[in-house]
């Protein structure tokens, strides 16, 4: 498991989102190099059926959101359509990573 997808499952377990500077300072990443690691675990998430891991991440101007290249990639993914509510759909994703994460003893 990389540092990223550490991460990502960590903040799924506990329920909790980060912004996407916090998480480029966090791991060393220019912010390109996070956007394209991110976009990669879209990819494989879609590969095998699970929610985004992605969708932890929200934009400091999104209102707690994912930025505009979460909906876009997961469109280009066939996951959201132009008329999806992006609240909805990222709730749910983010639901979905919760409950699927694993317990741990914390």
């Amino acid at each position: 498991m990389t540092p990223l997808e550490a991460r990502l499952a960590a903040l799924a377990a506990a329920g909790a989102t980060v912004t996407y500077g916090a998480l480029a300072r966090d791991l060393g990443l220019r912010m390109g190099e996070l956007t394209a690691a991110l976009e990669a675990t879209m990819d494989a998430d879609a590969a095998a059926g699970r929610p985004f891991r992605a969708a932890v991440c929200a934009g400091r101007l999104a209102q707690g959101l994912p930025a505009a290249g979460f909906f876009l990639k997961a469109a280009e993914l066939g996951r959201f359509g132009a008329g999806d509510d992006p609240a909805g759909f990222a709730t749910a994703q983010r639901a979905a990573l919760q409950a699927a994460a694993p317990l741990t003893d914390s």
